[in-house]
């Protein structure tokens, strides 16, 4: 995967009414994951080893860290400590990049 020109589009399909990811790059802890949720889907509660973000480059969805709630959309980043438990839920069928460093 190293010395790869990718396009954001192509790098995960999004397969039909099924959570995705794929690994792009790992060190230890670190890595760069691009992950596709369908619309109304959710990723249960929990936390990070480490510091992350995430990149949403197609459509739409709500982190929520304990009472509070952040709306990203494409084109918008968000960052957050690590060990804070969290949930996901996608807005629409959703795209997006987790970097954890």
């Amino acid at each position: 995967m190293y010395y790869n020109v990718l396009e954001l589009k192509d790098i995960i399909q999004g397969e039909p009414d099924k959570f995705e990811k794929k690994v792009l790059m790992q060190n230890g802890d670190s890595c760069l994951t691009a992950v596709a949720l369908k619309k109304n889907e959710i990723i249960d509660n929990h936390s990070s080893v480490c510091d992350a973000c995430v990149y949403v480059y197609d459509g739409e969805a709500e982190f929520h860290f304990d009472a509070e709630k952040f709306k990203v959309k494409k084109g918008e980043i968000l960052m957050f400590k690590k060990e804070h438990e969290h949930k996901v839920f996608a807005l629409k069928d959703t795209k997006f990049l987790l970097i954890k460093i």
